[in-house]
């Protein structure tokens, strides 16, 4: 009987039988374009705060040009300026109404926001739309009589009116974010902790706000947002001692001109102490407001 001959082993790197090898994908013509279209599109909204910075660098005359003039010699002359015209109280009533503001808003939307949600009742919708409504109202209708009380309390030209105003001004929109969040809690989580043995207080601060941590933080980001930058509450009920930046702005339009080097420069000093906490807190703010948008 003859021996056989060895079969060779097939070789590593061949295809087996019937299978067809895949091509690489080359990248689309239409994603590049798209690609370009997404960037250029992002270029012309951010080119004027591009431009603002650029001109806060300049002389008055140079910012007052026509054409603008692009090649000239830097100079921090306009921030020197906006220091010496006592920009610093300004900036101290901003950080605490803004910061002051949001910690109210934070700690009565937050429990509000969990019984509309874990524990609603079955007027819930109505609670909800009573809280949006109150936005619905122009501001200019509500000055007057806020204005006559804040005379009849000696609270004119107080940071702490400010504070009262901006939490009751941003209170509805975070009650809204919050609920949305608190319904993106897994219930299997809440459920476990109870049979467990954890009180409600136990839940809420152990269980649910690590989960809601983005949501929060991307709430108050936008609660900081909305009171830094608000001015017709500022201009009419703060006269010298609690002026925020926004009306620290329009001093720099007078009737002698408009200064429109230094009013860049205040800008952007005004800008940066929000684009900084915006620029840290950006992964939270992106996660936070997508809480729920993918399942």
């Amino acid at each position: 009987m003859t021996a056989q001959a060895p079969r060779r082993p097939a070789d590593a790197g061949a295809a087996p039988a019937g299978h067809t090898p895949r091509r690489k994908r080359r990248p689309r013509a239409g994603g590049t374009v798209l690609t370009v279209l997404t960037w250029a599109i992002g270029l012309l909204f951010v080119s004027p705060v591009l431009w603002m910075v650029l001109t806060a660098f300049k002389e008055e005359n140079q910012a007052a040009t026509d054409p603008p003039t692009l090649f000239f010699q830097p100079t921090l002359d306009r921030f020197s300026t906006v220091l010496g015209a006592d920009f610093l109280p300004y900036l101290g009533n901003s950080l605490i109404a803004t910061l002051a503001s949001t910690l109210l808003v934070l700690s009565l939307g937050l429990p509000a926001a969990y019984a509309l949600s874990v524990a609603p009742v079955k007027r819930t919708q109505d609670v909800l739309f009573f809280f949006i409504s109150t936005k619905m109202l122009p501001v200019v209708a509500v000055v007057l009589p806020i204005y006559v009380a804040a005379a009849y309390l000696s609270m004119l030209d107080n940071v702490w009116t400010l504070v009262v105003l901006y939490t009751a001004m941003n209170l509805p929109i975070a009650v809204w974010m919050l609920r949305s969040f608190f319904l993106e809690v897994p219930k299997a989580i809440v459920e476990a902790a109870r049979v467990e043995g954890a009180g409600l207080p136990r839940v809420l601060w152990s269980v649910m706000m690590p989960v809601m941590a983005p949501g929060i933080a991307a709430t108050a980001l936008i609660c900081m947002i909305f009171a830094w930058n608000e001015f017709f509450f500022a201009v009419n009920l703060t006269a010298a001692q609690a002026s925020t930046v926004p009306v620290f702005l329009t001093g720099f339009i007078t009737s002698e001109g408009l200064f429109v080097a230094q009013l860049s420069a205040a800008a952007v000093m005004a800008s940066l102490p929000i684009v900084v906490v915006g620029w840290t807190a950006q992964r939270q703010l992106v996660r936070g407001l997508s809480m729920g948008a993918v399942k």
